[in-house]
This record gives C-alpha cells, sequence and structure tokens, in this order.
C-alpha cells in the first residue's frame, strides 16, 4: 500500500484540466503516442466538443521514482455543479487533490466548491497553475490568490503547462512525495467504496471502486450495503486505458467489478461491496441517494415514438443513474415522461444524448422543481407537488414550502452592483460579500431554485460579460407564498398552460402568457378572450378580435334597411357562435408558451 497514490483532478470546466491529464498519462508511459489525442479520458462526443467532462474517469499510471514504482490511480472528475455528487464520491476514494487554476482566469465559483469538499475530506492538496505560456497569463497575481485561499507558501504552487508539458515532471514527483498512501487492514473483512459505474451492452454494469479495508478476488461471493443484493464477481481487473483483468484487488487500490447487473438502479454511486462470506458490521460513511434537483416533461413530437422514448430513457439511465423519469400525460402534448435532473447542464445533457445516440426528436417543456405543501386538516404530513395540477385547494392550504439554495458568484467588482440588482430581482437575500483581490468579489445570496432554473445563468453571464461564475448548493425548504397561475381561453381552464409561480410575479408572467397566445391562436369569426387567473380572480386579459366576413358584398344599391338587415343576421349568428364555439390551440402556441422562460 505504501507505493499507491490515490488522487484526484479539481478544476473548472475550462481550466483545461483534460490536457494536464495527457500529458500525465504521456510521461508515466500509459498510453502510446499513438494512442495519446486530446481529451483521452473524455470518450463522449458530446465532451470533447464541449471541452468538459461529464463523467468521471479513472486510470491506473505506473511511475518510477527514486528506484522504486509507484502505482497512481487518476480520478478526472466533472467541474460543473450539476455532478457535484459524482465529484464528492470520487473525492471520497482518494487521498489528494490537484487543485487546477488557470493563469489567466484566476480561480472560479466552481473550483472553490469542489476544494471545500476536498477539505473536508482532509484530501492533500497541490495547487497547481496552469497554462502559463498563454500571453495573458498573470501568475504572480493568482498564485497571491491561491496562497490566500490555501494558506500555503509561494513555492507549495506548482506552475505547468498541459500544452508544452512544462514543469509536469516535476509535479509527478511531487504527487509521490505529497499525497499519502492509503490507510485501510488488509486483513479486514472487505468495504470497497463504489465511485462510478457506466454500462456495458454485452457484459452489464461494471462498477468501479476504492478497496479501503480487505481486499477482493475473482469469483468471489459479494454483496450490496445499500440494495443488500449478492452477486458473485465474475471479474475484477485494474482501469488502464482498457481494463486488465487481475486475480485480486488489493486494500488501498482502484479497479472495477464486472457481475452481470443488468439494472443501473442496483449499483449506486457512493454503495458500499463488502463480502457476503465475511461481510463487514458497516458500510463506509456518505452514502446519499441521489436527488433530483429540476424537473422537467420530455415528449416525443410523434405520439406513436411514446414507447421508443421509454426505451432510449431506460438505455440512456443504463450509463446515468442520477436520470430519474415516470409517464405522465398532458392534454396539449400526450403522453410522455416527467424527468428529474441534477440541473439545468443535465437536463440539456440528456436531451442532445437523446437525439444523437437514440436519434429521438422531443419537447422539453419548462423546467420546475419540486415543492412540499401541507393542508389545514394535516399540517404535519407533506404533500410532494411536482405539476400545477397536484397544487391543493387554496381553502384546504396551510402553506407551501419551496427549495432554496446558496449561491455563490465570483465576479469583477465593476459587474458587483448589477449582479446584485439581478440576484434581487430573483428573490435573492444577499448573505456575504467579500473580495478575494482587488478586483475580484465572491457574493454569496439565498435563492429559490425556481428563480435559478429559467434564464438566470444566461443573464448572469451577459450583465457580467463572461466574467462571472456560478455554483449553488441546496439548503432545504422554505415557506413561500406560491399560488397556481391558471390561463383560460374564451372561458375554458387549459390544464397544460397551468403553473405554479411566486405572488410577486404573477401578474407580470400573465401579461406575458396572455400576450403571447394572443399572437400565436389563429383568429376565428367571433372575439376570442385570452385571460390568466389566480382562482377566481382574473389578473391579465387579452382579446383576439374577430374576422369579419363581408356579408354585404352581396347588396348593389338598393336601401339601406336590406345592409343593415344583413348585418344584424350576422351579429345574431356571432352572439351564438360565441356561446357554442370551441378554440383549437394549436401546437406551436403551447410550444412557445412552455418555452416561454425569458
Amino acid at each position: 500500500m505504501k507505493n499507491i497514490r490515490n488522487f484526484c483532478i479539481i478544476a473548472h470546466i475550462d481550466h483545461g484540466k483534460s490536457t494536464l491529464a495527457d500529458r500525465l498519462l504521456e510521461y508515466t508511459n500509459t498510453v502510446t503516442q499513438r494512442e495519446l489525442q486530446s481529451q483521452t479520458l473524455d470518450d463522449m462526443d458530446l465532451e470533447k466538443e464541449r471541452g468538459i467532462t461529464i463523467k468521471s474517469h479513472a486510470i491506473q499510471m505506473d511511475y518510477e521514482y527514486k528506484g522504486e514504482k509507484y502505482t497512481l490511480n487518476l480520478i478526472d472528475t466533472p467541474g460543473h455543479v450539476d455532478f457535484s455528487y459524482e465529484v464528492s464520491r470520487s473525492i471520497a476514494a482518494c487521498e489528494g487533490a490537484l487543485l487546477i487554476v488557470d493563469a489567466a482566469q484566476s480561480i472560479q465559483a466552481q473550483t472553490i466548491s469542489n476544494l471545500y469538499l476536498a477539505l473536508e475530506n482532509d484530501l492533500e492538496i497541490i495547487p497547481i497553475l496552469n497554462k502559463i505560456d498563454l500571453p495573458s497569463a498573470n501568475p504572480e497575481e493568482v498564485t497571491d490568490e491561491i496562497m490566500g485561499l490555501l494558506g500555503c507558501k509561494y513555492e507549495d504552487v506548482l506552475r505547468v503547462s498541459g500544452k508544452t508539458g512544462e514543469g509536469v515532471h516535476h509535479l509527478l514527483e511531487q504527487i509521490v512525495e505529497r499525497i499519502p498512501a492509503p490507510v485501510g487492514d488488509p486483513k479486514a473483512p472487505l468495504q470497497a467504496l463504489i465511485f462510478d459505474s457506466v454500462y456495458n451492452p454485452f457484459r452489464g454494469i461494471e462498477a468501479y471502486f476504492k478497496v479501503v479495508n480487505g481486499s477482493i478476488s475473482k469469483n468471489e461471493k459479494i454483496k450490496f450495503f445499500a440494495t443488500g443484493k449478492e452477486y458473485g464477481a465474475d471479474e475484477v481487473g485494474t482501469l488502464k486505458l482498457k481494463q486488465v483483468p487481475k486475480k485480486t484487488i488489493e486494500c488501498g487500490d482502484v479497479g472495477y467489478i464486472i457481475s452481470g447487473i443488468k439494472d443501473a438502479r442496483e449499483v449506486k454511486v457512493g454503495d458500499t461491496i463488502t463480502s457476503f462470506v465475511n461481510p463487514a458490521a458497516e458500510a463506509i460513511d456518505g452514502f446519499e441517494e441521489v436527488k433530483p434537483m429540476v424537473f422537467a416533461g420530455i415528449y416525443p413530437i410523434e405520439s406513436e415514438d411514446f414507447e421508443e422514448l421509454r426505451f432510449s430513457l431506460e438505455k440512456l439511465r443504463l450509463n446515468d443513474a442520477s436520470l430519474v423519469f415516470e409517464p405522465e400525460s398532458s392534454a396539449a402534448l400526450g403522453f410522455g415522461f416527467r424527468c428529474g435532473f441534477l440541473g439545468m447542464l443535465h437536463m440539456e445533457i440528456v436531451q442532445e444524448r437523446l437525439d444523437r445516440e437514440f436519434n429521438m426528436d422531443v419537447i422539453t417543456t419548462v423546467p420546475n422543481v419540486s415543492y412540499h405543501g401541507y393542508s389545514k386538516k394535516d399540517p404535519e404530513t407533506t404533500i410532494l407537488i411536482n405539476n400545477p395540477s397536484e397544487m391543493i385547494d387554496p381553502n384546504l392550504l396551510d402553506r407551501v414550502e419551496e427549495p432554496y439554495i446558496k449561491a455563490s458568484i465570483i465576479t469583477k467588482s465593476d459587474f458587483v452592483g448589477s449582479v446584485m440588482t439581478l440576484c434581487i430581482e430573483k428573490r435573492g437575500e444577499i448573505v456575504n460579500q467579500s473580495y478575494l483581490t482587488a478586483d475580484r468579489v465572491e457574493l454569496t445570496f439565498n435563492m429559490p431554485l425556481a428563480e435559478v432554473v429559467f434564464d438566470f445563468y444566461d443573464r448572469l453571464k451577459s450583465i457580467s460579460k463572461g466574467y462571472a461564475s456560478f455554483d449553488y448548493s441546496p439548503i432545504g425548504m422554505r415557506a413561500s407564498k406560491l399560488v397556481k397561475m391558471d390561463i383560460l381561453i374564451n372561458g375554458d381552464m387549459v390544464d397544460a398552460l397551468s403553473s405554479l409561480i411566486h405572488d410577486s410575479n404573477a401578474y407580470y408572467i400573465g401579461k406575458k402568457m396572455c400576450e403571447k397566445l394572443r399572437e400565436l391562436i389563429p383568429r376565428q369569426q367571433f372575439d376570442i378572450a385570452v385571460q390568466a387567473a389566480l382562482g377566481a380572480k382574473v389578473i391579465a386579459r387579452e382579446t383576439i378580435k374577430a374576422l369579419r366576413k363581408d356579408v354585404t358584398a352581396k347588396c348593389y344599391g338598393g336601401d339601406i334597411s336590406r345592409k343593415r338587415k344583413l348585418l344584424e343576421k350576422q351579429k345574431e349568428g356571432k352572439k351564438k357562435m360565441k356561446q357554442i364555439g370551441r378554440v383549437e390551440v394549436p401546437q406551436s402556441a403551447f410550444m412557445a408558451v412552455l418555452k416561454l422562460n425569458d
């Protein structure tokens, strides 16, 4: 165990960590020059295109230092806040972390968030200044920021360039010197922490784990703590660029296990594997079920593709266990699925993968969050409200609670005013404001999650000219004055357009929806009233004026009473039509209103 080093990479999504990981693989001869490519560990096309890591990637490297051979287990973690649960499990499987900071961009909010996770787990942090070869690099100023954040010395901050390879050999030496060897009891009952899983269409689920205590051997009977299910270890091995089967994975090492599991829900990230014959007394601390934060409806464009969409989502869940979905139906869109996501980027990635990997054309409704409702009859029992139709009758409603988040925003001091205005407009309460340097400020707000899932991130980037970084973490539920807003067309309520919104935004959103529908609903031969209502109270109204047929066209001269008679007859007909006429709302109108998020 003394010659094993387990470490992960902490970085913002565009700090060039993939390039640096490629250099580590090259300098340890883990991959040949022919196998090496840009973002070697990122195997999805989406990851390469966007330059982000969506899934954790683990790889083992062999390194010789001062005549001794060392095993280095690297876990390349995602940098985005939506995948912070995956990052926390990867951190739990390591003893050290490489904190990569861009010499040109400085520290970002998401990097700080993941750094705090690493510090909570007592990891040895090696701060690294990357991209020092860039003309815009400002290494001295950024080094001061890192020293202020970590309380480390000037010489502790390593300077490297993933592009040119400068400083990478020194970094490898520092990994061996500074990161401690794993601590565990090789003779104790098996305890292995699952930090990731992937789906292999031929062999089922492959779980990636770190052996904390004991050891795991091929064909051994094992048990999962969270599900209580038992399996045989058909194959165990270590993770190089390709899997390397082994007879035994020893204490402190990282490896994979294949046991013929077909359902991704049976392998939970953060769960503990133990021996069936000699089980451990307890699981490794820290396992939690993944909780979706954002919900949206996903519907097929063609209703006959419903079963195909179900099949596609099930296949996708095998590679992304954090995706949650259940069937639902809508009056406007037919049959589809209500899906739970970890955040807006996660939702975007799922949509993109459905299109690319399964060729599915889907409609996604406005994202929303889950609320907790309490009735006057039983104020202690929580009623989960996922969509407006589940809202408790206002006469029986005691209170509604909505999820709140702690938002951390790092921006230049020039944009503090406009960022604060945006957050307060989104019902945010300022908690803290601290200057990291003379011109970089960290703002902390408590905000409702429902206000963030729409256009918040886009607007933040616009007002800060791309200089603000945003990170958030859930802080629980708070009572809030939420109302159900209904849309009535010609007096008839349209279920699919109902929404749950805060009382203060009701008039603005109601008016906006009515105006949009007035543009999109085709005119009829009678006036159509489009109304937004809170219960029985109408708060906004627009009228779609009637098309007028020229009934007097056939009158060529003659007495005026002839024209008047025809007009009166038309008036009576319109009155009757208004009473019995039904308005067809076109699909395009639903789409435009459901995507009304700016």
